[in-house]
């Protein structure tokens, strides 16, 4: 049985970084699909399925809490990272129902690493 690709859904408003993220995600091998808010993640989560969310808190329309809130109501499972340049939001996390999160950078080491991570935990849950 050949492994498809993880589909990783990136939600943020900054493009550059939208494109930064998706560069660098597709170069580990997965698939991303990119949304500029809350709203336009809301339409393609209607449509099809992703294995991670990565998610911007601050965001136009739709902001990152209000998206998380009505993503939890129908899917518990999937895990959902905050990354935003917002490093005090970080006790939050719990509350919104956030698994991790990360303070925005250049330097995607640490989204990486928790992504691989939280997609491993999840892979073992799904056998």
């Amino acid at each position: 049985m050949i492994d498809m690709p993880k589909k990783i859904l990136v939600v943020d408003d900054e493009l550059s970084f939208r494109k930064l993220l998706k560069m660098e995600l597709e170069d580990e091998g997965y698939e991303v699909e990119l949304a500029a808010d809350g709203a336009e993640a809301l339409e393609k989560l209607s449509k099809e399925r992703f294995d991670l969310i990565t998610l911007d808190i601050r965001m136009p329309n739709v902001d990152g809490i209000e998206f998380l809130g009505k993503v939890r109501e129908f899917d518990k499972e999937i895990p959902i990272i905050i990354c935003t340049a917002y490093g005090t939001h970080k006790r939050d996390l719990i509350v919104w129902g956030a698994d991790e999160y990360v303070v925005k950078s250049g330097d995607l080491t640490e989204l990486k690493e928790k992504i691989r991570k939280l997609l491993e935990k999840r892979g073992m849950a799904d056998a």
